[in-house]
């Protein structure tokens, strides 16, 4: 005589539990209810409150007819739509954006209270429990500048949208047919860019010029008495991704890391820090 066995919730298979539902549906005619999500347009920021922060990357043609990948960053005012660029012929570190933010606070005038972005490796480097944890570098740098964060889902247009907007204005506007020599001469274009085009034109939904507006929000920015310090705030922060064959590159090199380390259930991402005596900690 067999005896009757207890099946708890973890032995049954999520397979079995979906066509068990199935089943039901069709048997009682219960429909499947879908919500549609409603849309609204996001009204603008009040001055100096809100700026936005994205990635970019394209191919662009050198002068000597070869093809160049070239990275940048790129802000955004959102009540003015006040843009700037910054590029670089490598992927972006985290002392890479800090110093690209300085950079932008200069140019803009000040700083706003509040920057959106997306989770991006460079700035969380995941969730626990609902808390973000921020990079190192990073987190010594928002608490020194103190302005408050807003972190999103990628491509989420309703979060940051106008940002979005700026990356696909530039790869579009900027980077198209423009031969690059070296990358400190393309920065320049890039500024010449935003003064007769990219902050000139006037916008297509605020029907203004971001330069003339952004005279007047620039008032309202929270204005920076001192310059970052670098060498005492940060060190080299790096992610790479681990391949299938648990290699990672670096500066052109590759670097084994243990065999078992690539799992292709998470994101696989190392840190990496360039320490003061020249050692690549992975």
């Amino acid at each position: 005589m067999k005896e009757k066995q207890d099946i708890s919730e973890e032995d049954i298979a999520e397979n079995t539990t979906r066509n068990y539902v199935n089943e039901l549906r069709v048997a009682y005619h219960i429909p499947k209810v879908s919500e549609q999500r409603v849309y609204a347009a996001v009204p603008d920021s009040p001055m100096g409150f809100q700026g936005q922060v994205d990635f970019g990357q394209d191919l662009v043609t050198a002068y000597d007819g070869t093809r160049k990948r070239l990275y940048f960053v790129g802000f955004v005012l959102s009540h003015s739509r006040f843009k700037y660029i910054e590029f670089l012929d490598r992927p972006f570190r985290t002392t890479d954006l800090v110093r690209c933010h300085e950079n932008a606070f200069e140019f803009f005038g000040g700083m706003p209270e509040e920057l959106v972005y997306d989770q991006d490796a460079l700035l969380a480097v995941s969730e626990n429990a609902g808390d973000l944890l921020f990079t190192k570098e990073f987190d010594n740098y928002r608490k020194l500048r103190k302005f408050n964060i807003y972190l999103c889902r990628k491509s989420d247009p309703e979060s940051k949208g106008k940002i979005e907007q700026v990356v696909k204005f530039v790869k579009h506007n900027f980077m198209k047919n423009r031969e690059f020599q070296d990358i400190h001469l393309w920065n320049q274009q890039a500024i010449q860019w935003l003064g007769r085009t990219g902050n000139y034109k006037v916008h297509h939904n605020t029907k203004k010029r971001p330069s003339l507006v952004h005279t007047v929000e620039k008032l309202h920015l929270r204005k920076i008495s001192s310059k970052f310090s670098f060498e005492n705030s940060l060190t080299e922060s790096i992610t790479r991704t681990i391949q299938k064959d648990n290699i990672i590159r670096f500066e052109s090199n590759r670097y084994s890391v243990p065999v078992g380390t690539y799992d292709a259930k998470t994101k696989n991402v190392a840190y990496l820090e360039v320490s003061t005596d020249g050692y690549l900690n992975i």
